[in-house]
């Protein structure tokens, strides 16, 4: 879809036509879906599709905020991180606090029909960390590393952000991405590192 087409997507969403809003879902929902699968290493299908309603929900709310300076979908992704994050964060205070995780409240919606797409099981070239037998300790080490690192490496390995796309979104010039993703990326290494070697060395029952 070009830019322009899209921005006139959005200016009809902004005026309230239901068509333009069903259209902008259409386009946009299965790929917040795989994003945010990518996000949680154990979330499920139901995690994924209620952290979606809620970035969906917050999209309606929030388009008037929306200045046009990236692409739609860099500013989509950065709200389903934070989305992502604050389910997390619930899920870990209903655990702690020996509650029940929230369930999705509609996991089939039978108005719509909104699907998501699974995630491709093939490894991005530049992303080989994130291969399928290592991935749940590498979102570990994800969590552990938290804070811009965690933000900048999964806004260029899940959301597939270009550096121009961060450095816009970020507020930062591309060499400041460039350099800040190295420097998380031997962060992300050396924990990942950790947990593998602890991994190898726990006995496994027979």
């Amino acid at each position: 879809m070009s830019c322009n087409a899209e921005a006139e997507l959005l200016a009809r969403c902004r005026k309230g036509e239901a068509e333009a809003w069903n259209e902008l879902f259409d386009r946009h929902y299965a790929a917040a879906g795989r994003f945010v699968f990518q996000l949680g290493f154990d979330f499920i299908r139901e995690d994924v599709e209620e952290i979606c309603q809620e970035v969906f929900l917050t999209v309606i709310k929030s388009l008037h905020s929306f200045q046009g300076n990236c692409q739609f979908q860099t500013w989509l992704f950065r709200i389903a991180l934070n989305r992502a994050r604050d389910y997390r964060q619930r899920q870990n205070a209903a655990k702690r606090g020996g509650g029940q995780t929230p369930l999705s409240l509609d996991n089939v919606d039978p108005e719509n029909g909104f699907t998501i797409d699974p995630p491709s099981s093939l490894p991005s070239p530049d992303a080989v960390l994130l291969n399928a037998e290592k991935l749940s300790l590498v979102g570990q080490a994800l969590e552990q590393l938290g804070g811009p690192c965690q933000e900048i490496i999964e806004l260029r390995y899940f959301g597939d952000l270009s550096y121009e796309e961060i450095a816009l979104e970020l507020a930062l010039n591309q060499k400041t991405v460039s350099s800040r993703l190295s420097k998380c990326l031997d962060k992300l290494e050396a924990i990942t590192r950790t947990l593998f070697s602890r991994e190898k060395k726990t006995p496994t029952s027979v």
